[in-house]
């Protein structure tokens, strides 16, 4: 009879430190003060670190900001001006384009899912119907309409410090953003060139994976303030499954970056984990099998 030395050939495989180790750490060590990784098409939960913390989300704001533009169904092409009241007089920070510089209203929108340009996010909001307040306004509604229960916004770039969310509420905002092409196509761009005046200007991606051929991105908006530490959500495609990432609060500059690869390779380790499989073939003889896609 063979199945005594198949058992005790099965016993084997499954001592050696191939199959020891082909099981996954029970999460990904992520640094992030709240993370969340969720499965996009099933809305399964992967994993979560303080996903219901109440917490700053900077310039993750711009995604909502983005979604009532769109909403809107403003003329893309229409003119806007950058007006003295675009300036950040809150925090003080550099804006490359100038007040009196005059852009399409879809340049400005991928300068600010881009480049998290503020300038272009704040113009973006006064060219709504009803200026600012009402672009706010919508914004808060829209949240409302996605569940997003605990998220309120106080302005249009996320400059300030009282637009807060939890990584619950912008698994839902990311989810919704990426059923819109342009957010798709603008936050993944990795650079795009405006003319301003008579000057040509680059903008690059402030998401330094986009410009990676190992990620597959379908949606990216980073995000900083000194009370919301460094942000980052995307919605990637990871093992063949639509995935959505959110990472808040993490403070050291590359810690977000570095959360987004553990998050890969544990993902990774997952599945080829569960691609294993012991089997016994006519002779007796235990094998490993891998799944074609481990």
């Amino acid at each position: 009879m063979r199945f005594v030395p198949a058992l005790a050939a099965a016993l084997a495989v499954l001592a050696t430190p191939e199959f020891l180790h082909a099981a996954p750490p029970p999460g990904p060590a992520v640094k992030s003060q709240a993370a969340l990784v969720v499965d996009e098409a099933s809305g399964e939960v992967l994993f979560g670190k303080n996903a219901q913390s109440l917490l700053p989300i900077a310039s993750l704001t711009k995604l909502m900001t983005a979604i009532v533009i769109l909403d809107a169904e403003l003329d893309p092409d229409a003119p806007v001006t950058i007006a003295k009241s675009d300036v950040d007089r809150l925090r003080g920070s550099h804006s490359r384009i100038p007040v009196g510089a005059t852009l399409t209203r879809d340049e400005l929108l991928q300068l600010s899912l881009m480049a998290s340009e503020n300038r272009a996010a704040s113009a973006l909001a006064a060219s709504y119907p009803g200026g600012k307040e009402a672009c706010v306004l919508a914004m808060n509604l829209k949240a409302q309409l996605l569940g997003m229960s605990g998220t309120r916004f106080e302005d249009g770039t996320g400059l300030s410090g009282r637009n807060l969310s939890t990584a619950e509420d912008l698994a839902k905002l990311v989810k919704a953003a990426h059923a819109y092409p342009k957010i798709r196509d603008y936050s993944t761009a990795t650079s795009l060139t405006v003319k301003v005046g008579r000057r040509a200007m680059r903008f690059g991606n402030t998401n330094r994976l986009t410009l990676s051929s190992r990620w597959d991105i379908g949606l990216s908006k980073t995000g900083y303030l000194s009370e919301a530490g460094r942000c980052l959500v995307m919605q990637v495609t990871l093992v063949e499954r639509p995935i959505i990432i959110v990472l808040l609060d993490s403070w050291g500059k590359y810690t977000r970056v570095s959360d987004a690869a553990r998050i890969r390779q544990w993902l990774e380790l997952a599945s080829n984990a569960s691609a294993r499989r012991v089997s016994a073939g006519a002779d007796g003889a235990i094998r490993i099998q891998k799944s074609s896609s481990s």
